[in-house]
């Protein structure tokens, strides 16, 4: 087996004409596996896009073995074939077209029944379906057996154990796959009561007059039985003389209990599953502790990441500290100009590598999230939040893109949409930039070390909360003001509330090689931006703050930029930052949040920023200014609120497909971090 690189077209670098393609489609439940044996197979080699007409991310990515390339495709995470969600639209529409050759249906193994759902779906639409069960190494070690002999001839397909995290099984089920191209799956598995199947047998039959060719006719019946939008509009054929309601309840029900009829004959010490998962389920999702937990668990997140992430940063500071008087020098010795050089060291290298030595804090962060989230605790964050989220008007859903936003604003305004309420999506994009995305951590560090001394971490994690608060009580008087304007709250089907609805998956060892991915993925996208719109927003800075009306100016304050800043100085000077210095860093801020503290270096002329004696030499020109304590923690909380990165507002836009509430977004973003600042700052000023 080899992954192979997705740069351009993936498949190029194998020779089709001497092997057979296959396309396979993976799919699976949310925390199923089903990420980590797609990464299996294709490791960090993979293409990501958008699936064509939707923001619903999309990976590809291939491989030879035996002479087949199987070109996988790894479908978004859904618990059912139905159509609320994007996701499951489109991993529909993807399993029903020509494309997919053979579907994996990636299982959990110690959560059988609730991944059996999916299973018996697939089943129905008559396609070739390959059942993987994974995580067999949990089961082992719970004590539990799974007949896998049985199991497959009560589904009438392939059924193959594997172990993603231990790669055991991979082969055997690419064999298998390689064999059941074309072997369409039994539809008749599930056999419902006398009522349903005899509305089947008469809408199949009035679909089969409308088309003759048609394929999976007991799908589609099925479907018109629940009623699903989406199957009734692309079918247009009369059943209402049929149909009389929906059946999707009694549909629902009657496959559960078949999916209970068959765990019990196929599962043994079925009761060992549930053990484990519930002494802990008892602690941490409690009903009083549970939110306490949560906060305790998160602060020791900020805790490793401000701590152990500076011991590592001091590294970096060296490094950078002794590549900058290098490069001068070298640039010296070969007599570049004082121009030239001045924007090679001051712009470029102050501005790219003082973001860059904030790495190890953001890899720390991306580390703690990676590990939450694979032991299957950032589900149970979901549920334990949902009572609060409620109150508010949202979908304990909703707090899962919240979450995200700690790590990055882009994946986290994507997640929203799994959210089926459009306005719960609007609340939840609107509210999750107030999380503090790792972009905001070097600017965190920085004026708290500067500033609050051995209470730097508390300062820091002060931020999290308050954003997370404010966000929560945002989106409360949001729902107050649409609830309003509504004429009656119970004839707004907009302004319904979407319950929870979710399955907490079984406590796992997170996998280290999932983990290893999720981290240099994000690493590198980082590492990324600081060589491509840090580096550009460092220059262009560096000639804003180099040239003025005269041209090329040695004092900074006779540049353009600082005559941006000194309009803006009275705006801000309400929050304690009327000074043209954090007026030109916050303008920079806007494409990308780390500039604000590289850009403060070029600012100060202070090219070792991130070493203990740039720190003392900024607070001391700061303090010169009079920028003390206060106007430090109200210039946190302006960037805590004030709008996000371009590439940020750039997703909200593809999102909310709505000019105008992105518009709004941007706007109400800066006009609230303006307000908040300046209470604070004000109130502050009467005590201190």
């Amino acid at each position: 087996m080899s992954g192979v690189s997705s740069s351009g077209d993936v498949f190029n670098r194998f020779n089709t004409k001497e092997a057979e393609e296959l396309q396979v489609g993976f799919i699976g439940n949310p925390n199923s596996g089903k990420t980590t044996l797609f990464n299996a197979y294709t490791g960090a080699q993979l293409k990501v896009a958008n699936w064509p007409g939707v923001t619903v991310e999309k990976k590809e990515g291939a491989f030879k073995y035996h002479n087949h390339i199987y070109k996988l495709v790894d479908l978004p995470g859904i618990y059912s074939l139905t159509s609320y969600t994007i996701e499951e639209k489109v991993s529909r529409q993807y399993i029903l077209s020509d494309e997919v050759d053979v579907i994996v249906d990636v299982a959990d193994a110690s959560n059988l029944e609730r991944n059996l759902y999916l299973t018996l779906q697939l089943i129905e639409m008559g396609k070739p379906v390959v059942l993987a069960l994974n995580m067999m190494d949990i089961v082992e070690e719970r004590g539990m057996e799974i007949d896998l002999h049985r199991l497959p001839e009560i589904l009438g397909i392939p059924v193959i154990p594997v172990s993603a995290r231990r790669k055991t099984g991979l082969d055997i089920l690419m064999h298998t796959v390689s064999h059941h191209k074309g072997v369409a799956s039994n539809p008749h598995v599930v056999v419902y009561s006398d009522l349903i199947e005899d509305k089947i047998i008469k809408i199949e039959e009035r679909l089969r007059e409308y088309d003759p060719n048609i394929r999976n006719p007991r799908f589609y019946a099925i479907k018109l039985l629940e009623k699903d939008p989406d199957i009734m509009e692309n079918t247009p054929i009369d059943v209402s003389d049929i149909v009389d309601r929906s059946y999707e309840t009694d549909i629902i029900n009657q496959k559960y209990d078949i999916i209970e009829e068959i765990v019990e004959e196929v599962l043994v010490n079925k009761q060992e599953t549930t053990k484990f998962t519930d002494r802990v389920d008892g602690i941490l999702t409690h009903r009083i502790f549970g939110i306490p937990i949560f906060l305790g668990i998160m602060g020791l997140v900020f805790l490793l990441t401000f701590t152990l992430g500076d011991g590592i940063k001091g590294i970096f500071e060296g490094w950078l500290e002794s590549f900058s008087e290098g490069a001068a020098d070298a640039l010296l010795a070969i007599n570049v100009g004082e121009i030239l050089t001045s924007l090679i060291v001051d712009g470029i290298i102050a501005g790219v590598g003082t973001v860059l030595t904030f790495l190890p804090n953001i890899a720390i962060l991306f580390l703690a999230l990676a590990f939450l989230e694979d032991s299957g605790y950032m589900a149970r964050v979901a549920y334990v939040m949902n009572g609060i989220m409620n109150k508010i008007g949202l979908s304990g859903k909703a707090f899962i893109p919240m979450l995200l936003g700690f790590g990055c604003t882009v994946p986290a305004i994507m997640a929203t949409r799994t959210l089926e309420n459009a306005r719960d999506r609007r609340k939840t994009i609107l509210i999750t930039p107030f999380m503090s995305c790792s972009a905001k951590i070097p600017i965190y560090v920085l004026l708290s070390s500067m500033f609050f001394g051995e209470y730097k971490s508390l300062a820091a994690l002060s931020m999290y909360i308050i954003g997370l608060v404010t966000g929560l009580i945002t989106a409360y008087v949001v729902t107050k003001i649409e609830n309003k304007a509504d004429e009656s709250k119970e004839t707004s089907e907009e302004a319904e509330i979407n319950h929870l609805l979710i399955e907490l998956p079984e406590y796992k060892t997170p996998n280290t090689y999932s983990i290893a991915i999720y981290v240099w993925e994000n690493v590198k996208e980082y590492i990324t931006k600081a060589g491509t719109t840090i580096f550009l927003a460092s220059v262009v800075l560096w000639f804003l703050l180099r040239f003025g009306t005269s041209g090329y100016v040695e004092d900074m304050s006779q540049s353009f930029g600082a005559a941006t800043g000194r309009f803006l100085a009275p705006i801000l000077r309400p929050a304690g930052l009327g000074f043209w210095q954090i007026g030109v860093s916050l303008i920079a801020g806007l494409a990308a949040k780390e500039v604000v503290a590289s850009s403060l270096g070029i600012l100060f002329g202070i090219t070792n920023l991130d070493s203990a004696a740039g720190l003392t030499a900024m607070s001391e020109s700061l303090a010169a200014l009079g920028f003390g304590t206060l106007n430090a923690y109200s210039m946190m909380i302006f960037v805590l609120f004030y709008t996000p990165c371009v590439a940020a507002i750039a997703v909200i836009a593809k999102e909310l497909k709505s000019v105008k509430w992105t518009v709004f977004v941007f706007v109400f973003q800066i006009a609230f971090a303006l307000l908040a600042s300046t209470l604070f700052y004000q109130i502050g000023s009467l005590f201190i």
